[in-house]
Parts: structure tokens; C-alpha cells; sequence
């Protein structure tokens, strides 16, 4: 179980630009499903740092590390962080909607009613739209972007190319009072600050002992029935191909049926190396089952999660919880 929350808080500007599937010459697209920075970049620090300062068994980490988000918080209560909104809950600045189970079918009573907010707290997870709404337990994204010219430089030189000498980084920038939040089952060595992210843009880290009654762990260790929602990016499948919901039989045979949204780029670095580049179900998909599935995402099968070098079940993928939907038993 994770027994961490890690908080990132930027010092300045953060990258932004959706590299994932972007060249060098190419670094004016925004995407912003490349912030905050996933799972795996949190990941990728635990092995730099523990290798420029030891403080853990490097197999200990190959083997035993799990960390997901990415989540934001306020600084000055973090473990009631932001996650995102399942799919079947609608919350607009105008009035609220909710997807249900109608004599077999989805329905949903305003069809012209688009969702506006897409956070809302943890502690508010099994709560419905208009009582989310009521509380005030939902929030606008605490980041813009912010274009920065940088320059491009010789490759035997630093020097700037005399044409075509600069590029554009879509930079980020957070609110002061707000941090990054990423769950995790081991803490981040020490206190303090980082390089983070694409551009390495310096950050200050800390690490968080999540309580026994925190509300991610109990949400956590409720089993999924019917019923669940992803909060971090889902891949499933081979090492080949990215599906949907996984393949194997013991989940394919429960015949899911989803609400989501278009599929997002995802991409890691392992090892120095750049993973190849995927495709992920976005956070927020909900999944209804023909069948109970009686497992927490603990319990998920590594077989469900492509491997490459080590499990994506590893970095969070698929981290979800369970949900209600009106008219499911």
C-alpha cells in the first residue's frame, strides 16, 4: 500500500510542452496532458537521487517501488488533494448532471451540459455532483502556461545557431499556494530541493507519512465491485499493443462498458533510455462491469500491465477507485 505522499513545488516555472511525441524543432504545441509531469518522471528521481546520495538498496527500489499521480493540493493541507473527476459525475459553473443506469442503458438528464471543472477532493470522492458542487470541493487547474524563447545551440559549440537560433518551451507556472502530489510507498531520501521534470527545472521536494485513516488509503482498500474509476492514466495490455481495459480473460468475460474521453500521449524514460511512445486511457474513464470483481487495484494481476523493463503497474498506471452509479447493483 502506498504510505507516502510526495509533494513537488515548483521554484519558478515548470515545462510544459506536450514532448511526448514532439521533436526539438517542434516545441510549440501544448498539450495538458503533459502537466503535470507523470507518474514515471517522479519515478525516475528516486534512482537518480539514491544513486548520487545512497539512502536505500537499489534492488529494494527495483523491485518494491510504486508511485502514482499525478494529483495537486493545496500547500497547507496536502492530504486532501485534488484528483480527477470520474466521468459519470458532471459539474458545470451552471448546474450539475449525472450519469446513470436506465432500463439497461446510460442516461443522463441535460444533454446540452458540459462539465467545467474537472478536480475535486479526495475526501469528497463517493459524494454526489451537487453536494461536491454545495461544499465547494471542486477547483479551476492552479496552472497557466507561459511561453519562454530559448535558444538553440551548436552541436560542438554553445554557441547559438546563427539561423533559426531559437525555440519556443511551453513553460509552466503554478499558483504559490499549490504543489504537485504524487502517492508513493517509500519517501524521497531527503527534504529539499530537486531537478524535475523536462528542462530540469528546479523544485522543492518533501515527503509526507500518510496516517492509517487518511482518505485515499481508506478509498484505497475498498474492493472494486461493478463499479470504478481511473485516476491516473490507464495502460493495459501487451508489450505491443495499448487496449482499453485489459485483455485477460479473468476481466475481458466481465464485458466492460466505459465513459471517457480521447485517448492521451504517454511516454517514460527507463534506464537513460526513452520508452516508446503510447497511447493511455485519460483519468477520469469510468468502467462498468457485467460482473463484481471483489479486487483493489493492489490485487490487479501484473499481466495486466504492459512490462517493459519493469511493470507500468509500478508507475501508477491504472490507479483507480471504486464508484457508485444510479441504477448499478
Amino acid at each position: 500500500m502506498f504510505k507516502y505522499l510526495i509533494t513537488v513545488s515548483p521554484l519558478g516555472f515548470m515545462y510544459g510542452s506536450s514532448g511526448g511525441f514532439l521533436s526539438p524543432e517542434n516545441l510549440v504545441g501544448r498539450s495538458g496532458a503533459k502537466f503535470p509531469p507523470e507518474a514515471a518522471t517522479l519515478s525516475g528521481l528516486f534512482f537518480s537521487a539514491n544513486k548520487v546520495k545512497s539512502y536505500i538498496c537499489p534492488k529494494e527500489l527495483s523491485d518494491n517501488l510504486f508511485v502514482a499521480g499525478p494529483f495537486w493540493a493545496k500547500s497547507d493541507n496536502p492530504e486532501y488533494f485534488y484528483l480527477p473527476i470520474p466521468w459519470h459525475k458532471i459539474i458545470a459553473k451552471k448546474g450539475v448532471d449525472e450519469w446513470k443506469i436506465q432500463t439497461g442503458k446510460w442516461h443522463r438528464e441535460f444533454e446540452d451540459l458540459d462539465p467545467d471543472y474537472s478536480w475535486q477532493t479526495v475526501n469528497s470522492w463517493d459524494n454526489k455532483p451537487a453536494v461536491i458542487k454545495k461544499n465547494g470541493d471542486i477547483a479551476d487547474i492552479p496552472w497557466k502556461y507561459v511561453p519562454i524563447l530559448h535558444p538553440k545551440t551548436k552541436d560542438d559549440e554553445r554557441c547559438t545557431l546563427a539561423e533559426d537560433g531559437l525555440f519556443l518551451e511551453n513553460a509552466v507556472q503554478m499558483d504559490d499556494e499549490n504543489c504537485l502530489v504524487y502517492l508513493s510507498t517509500h519517501p524521497l531520501g531527503e527534504d529539499g530541493w530537486y531537478r524535475f521534470g523536462g528542462e530540469n527545472h528546479l523544485v522543492e521536494i518533501k515527503s509526507m507519512k500518510l496516517d492509517d485513516d487518511s482518505p485515499i488509503l481508506e478509498l484505497l482498500r475498498q474492493p472494486i465491485q461493478r463499479s470504478f474509476a481511473l485516476i491516473a492514466p490507464g495502460i493495459w495490455g501487451s508489450n505491443k499493443f495499448s487496449f482499453r481495459y485489459p485483455k485477460n480473460e479473468d476481466f475481458s468475460k466481465k464485458r466492460p462498458e466505459m465513459l471517457t474521453d480521447k485517448p492521451i500521449s504517454y511516454r517514460y524514460r527507463a534506464k537513460g533510455q526513452m520508452g516508446r511512445g503510447r497511447y493511455a486511457v485519460p483519468p477520469g474513464t469510468v468502467y462498468l462491469l457485467r460482473e463484481p470483481l471483489d479486487k483493489t487495484w493492489w490485487d490487479f494481476p501484473e499481466n495486466w500491465f504492459p512490462k517493459e523493463g519493469f511493470s507500468l503497474k509500478q508507475v501508477g498506471c491504472g490507479l483507480c477507485l471504486p464508484i457508485e452509479i444510479q441504477g448499478v447493483e
